[in-house]
């Protein structure tokens, strides 16, 4: 099987030992991603507005690897505070059509840089 990395400039650069992606097969593994805007590098203010970054930079990544969020078939979404779940059902639902990929959430004590939510994805690419 054959494995590559993917990259993308407009998501934020990978920030440690990591790849923004790795396509294996016609599986594709995207790193967590946190809200930061992609030419700053900065964290974007407001939960919101962070969420909405979130699936932005998911976005990206998805379509350097030749995807889209069609071909999302795990979303796992980590929060500092899961009461503003709905507001992430909420933003979800303008970036996802049904079928809607699989999905866990989960509450954890904190996030890189302070933020308030990060997301990494799986994809399978036709």
């Amino acid at each position: 099987m054959s494995k590559s990395v993917i990259n993308s400039d407009k998501a934020p650069a990978a920030i440690g030992t990591y790849s923004q992606a790795i396509k294996a097969g016609n599986t594709v593994y995207v790193s967590g991603q946190i809200p930061l805007d992609p030419q700053t590098m900065e964290l974007v203010e407001g939960f919101e507005a962070q969420t909405v970054q979130v699936f932005e930079n998911l976005k990206a990544v998805a379509e350097a690897a030749g995807g889209s969020f069609k071909d999302i078939v795990k979303l796992n979404i980590f929060l500092t505070d899961l009461s503003h779940f709905a507001k992430v059902n909420e933003v979800m639902g303008r970036y996802f059509e049904q079928p809607y990929p699989a999905r866990a959430a989960i509450g954890v004590a904190a996030l890189p840089r302070g933020a308030a939510v990060e997301m990494d994805a799986i994809l399978v690419l036709d």
